[in-house]
């Protein structure tokens, strides 16, 4: 068997076990839309301005925003825990030491947690224009596929470096939702920041949060031309590559002593 097929067969095995597992399986489809619907009803139905002269319901505005949290949530935080847990109970051990090539395990994961962001994005959305009315992208679709899917690979590249910094199972939670969290807030993501003090908004433009979250809002609302954010594609693509490198250096198969 070829290593692309065992790796399509490693997907399916690993959406078996997502689904089968009640609990990862509500948190990471639910989880999202909870939010959308708590923030709505917290903040209302004003306006936020999203681009300089075009304003939009609160409502709307959370709709490509909670997608945004939405793919982190898929392919950064569940790869990151997922994989710590896998590493303490040998799992990781034994998939290391079987005829299964590396690569083809850890593309797997990754290519999964994509297209679990996919979906996870076109729930919100369609969440979104059932209950709020929100218009979904036409002209700026490719661009906002694009978004998308570099952002999730970004994020699934980091997702795995992140492990390296974790020291056992039960710390992992704790250190990637500290590491994520807090950028939620400062990004445009949980809530829409106007006129934030400078040096918070260099600090969220310093780290892929912010730039995945105002690619794919700016994609959703943009109203002429490609919708495509090239700069933002760019930070989020260096900080991928820069993942793909500290996880391909240190991420380890076994159990941390």
């Amino acid at each position: 068997m070829s290593d692309l097929n065992l790796t399509l067969r490693q997907v399916w095995y690993i959406n078996k076990a997502f689904v089968r597992n009640p609990a990862s399986l509500f948190f990471t489809l639910i989880f999202p839309l909870m939010f959308l619907v708590i923030f709505t009803v917290i903040f209302g139905n004003g306006h936020v301005q999203v681009a300089p002269g075009q304003t939009v319901r609160v409502a709307t505005f959370y709709v490509p925003a909670i997608a945004a949290f939405s793919a982190i949530n898929a392919c950064y935080t569940n790869i990151a825990i997922s994989l710590s847990f896998a590493r303490d109970s040998g799992a990781l051990k034994r998939i290391h030491g079987s005829p299964l090539p590396v690569w083809s395990y850890m593309a797997a994961r990754i290519v999964h947690a994509v297209l679990i962001a996919i979906l996870l994005v076109v729930i919100c959305a369609a969440f979104g224009a059932l209950l709020y009315g929100a218009t979904l992208p036409t002209d700026t679709l490719p661009a906002f596929v694009l978004t998308l899917l570099v952002g999730a690979a970004a994020f699934s590249a980091l997702g795995v470096a992140v492990t390296a910094v974790i020291p056992n199972a039960d710390a992992s939670p704790a250190i990637v939702n500290g590491t994520i969290l807090p950028l939620l807030f400062i990004s445009d993501v949980f809530i829409p920041l106007q006129n934030p003090a400078p040096w918070l908004d260099l600090l969220g433009k310093i780290f892929p949060v912010r730039h995945f979250a105002d690619a794919l809002i700016g994609s959703f609302f943009q109203v002429s031309g490609s919708g495509l954010h090239t700069n933002d594609l760019l930070v989020m693509g260096a900080w991928g590559v820069a993942g793909l490198v500290v996880g391909i250096r240190f991420f380890q198969w076994e159990p941390k002593v």
